[in-house]
């Protein structure tokens, strides 16, 4: 029988019909004078929900552990997210997906990071197609990933280039949401399901592989007016 993988996602949650792939789950609300945690409240946006239904349509066997960090704005902070990573570590994922971006470098989220990938994690965070970085898929030894539009579904590009490493496919079953989040969840379902094949394989020989069976190399050439 093979182990259990474990997924760390840290967004808005999930839905109710999704309740059965979580494990476990904690909600990270900012406070006026610090982080409180809770039980995980409905999924307010439906990010989370889109993010967890586009990695398990890939890697059916793979089960959540969801950390909440966005409230019904959409809003959240370098606290929260290095809070839920930091938990997420304590649940022993194999893999946390990162479907988000903040503009600033902070070193808490920075000391997260790279805490998680000491101990073997691999951090699949979103990066946009265009324009300047965000944190933390600027962080090294975080897998950049955003969204191509020549990927079908089960396809994947290996771009190597300044704005992502990868990048997967940008459509789900979720009206509304699109782009590199869903790209970020796209290759880290691509991953979980090679995880669950292969759980003894290493972070480089899941790069590896990932390199090798990239359907596209290079960014997407887009022709001019």
């Amino acid at each position: 029988m093979k182990p259990e993988l474990r997924i760390g996602v840290v967004d808005s949650g999930h839905s109710a019909a999704q309740r059965v792939q979580v494990v476990a789950g904690r909600r990270f609300s900012l406070l006026a004078d610090g982080l409180a945690e809770s039980e995980l409240h409905e999924d307010p946006l439906g990010h989370g929900s889109a993010v967890i239904e586009a990695i398990g349509r890939r890697a059916p066997a793979a089960v959540f552990c969801v950390g909440q960090v966005f409230d019904r704005r959409g809003v959240t902070s370098a606290l929260q997210i290095a809070t839920a990573i930091d938990w997420l570590v304590t649940q022993d994922v194999r893999l946390i997906n990162l479907s988000l971006g903040l503009r600033q470098d902070r070193s808490l989220l920075r000391e997260a990071c790279a805490g998680a990938v000491a101990r073997g994690i691999l951090l699949c965070a979103s990066s946009p197609a265009q324009g300047e970085g965000v944190f933390p898929a600027n962080y090294p030894q975080v897998l950049r990933v955003t969204g191509d539009a020549r990927c079908a579904e089960q396809e994947w590009s290996w771009l190597d280039s300044a704005q992502a490493d990868f990048a997967a496919c940008v459509h789900g079953t979720y009206p509304g949401q699109s782009g590199a989040s869903l790209g970020c969840a796209a290759l880290s379902g691509h991953i979980a399901g090679f995880l669950v094949e292969h759980p003894e394989a290493s972070n480089q020989q899941v790069l590896q592989w990932l390199r090798e069976n990239a359907c596209y190399r290079g960014p997407e050439r887009r022709s001019g007016p």
